[in-house]
């Protein structure tokens, strides 16, 4: 398989977001099709953990691109997360959801579930080199339609919650989520201005 480059990394979150869903991502002998992805672009955005400011935890989101942002939610999951942009600017992309592929049956349908069945910890990859050889994302099944949704659980971000900086496969049955959210999408919005906010607010899950 063709093994994404450092280059593919380096550019805006909600770019590369839109972009990683259909590659593979690929940990040993598994390999799962990404199919939902949520940006988070940098320290004005306030769903980002680097809207707080830097910190030991987030130094890694600072680059440079292509290394995990591993975090533990919830006393109960780890959240792979995938540095994205230049160096000095705290952006990455969550990967949400994935499809397992080959002969290898796991339910991949949240982060949590994901970074469970592929074995993925803070202490072990937090920090990890995505172009090396131990765990990497490789070209694969581009979706015929990407849309383009809120993404969920940021409810605390204020307008934010409403930034339209989720991707998703509509097409596949692993994407997370409420129901609303796993096919309706919204008109796209460049992610580096700040959202306008909307009345009604949908409640979430983040699992």
């Amino acid at each position: 398989m063709k093994k994404l480059p450092r280059s593919f990394y380096s550019r805006e979150a909600a770019e590369v977001a839109r972009d990683l869903v259909g590659m593979v991502l690929v940990r040993g002998k598994r390999r799962a099709r990404i199919v939902e992805t949520e940006a988070y672009v940098g320290e004005h955005d306030l769903a980002c953990h680097a809207s707080k400011g830097r910190t030991n935890r987030t130094e890694i989101m600072y680059g440079p691109a292509g290394h995990a942002y591993v975090y533990f939610i919830y006393g109960m999951y780890d959240m792979l997360n995938i540095v994205t942009g230049k160096v000095g600017v705290a952006q990455a992309v969550l990967i949400r959801a994935a499809e397992a592929l080959d002969d290898w049956d796991a339910d991949l349908s949240g982060p949590g579930k994901l970074c469970r069945a592929l074995g993925i910890t803070v202490k072990k990859d937090n920090g990890l080199d995505l172009t090396g050889d131990v765990m990497f994302l490789a070209r694969g099944r581009k979706p015929e339609h990407v849309r383009q949704t809120v993404r969920i659980g940021v409810e605390y971000s204020k307008h934010w919650q409403h930034a339209p900086l989720r991707f998703i496969d509509a097409a596949s049955r692993s994407v997370s989520g409420p129901r609303h959210l796993r096919g309706l999408g919204v008109s796209p919005e460049r992610s580096g201005e700040t959202p306008k906010p909307r009345r009604k607010v949908s409640r979430a899950r983040c699992d």
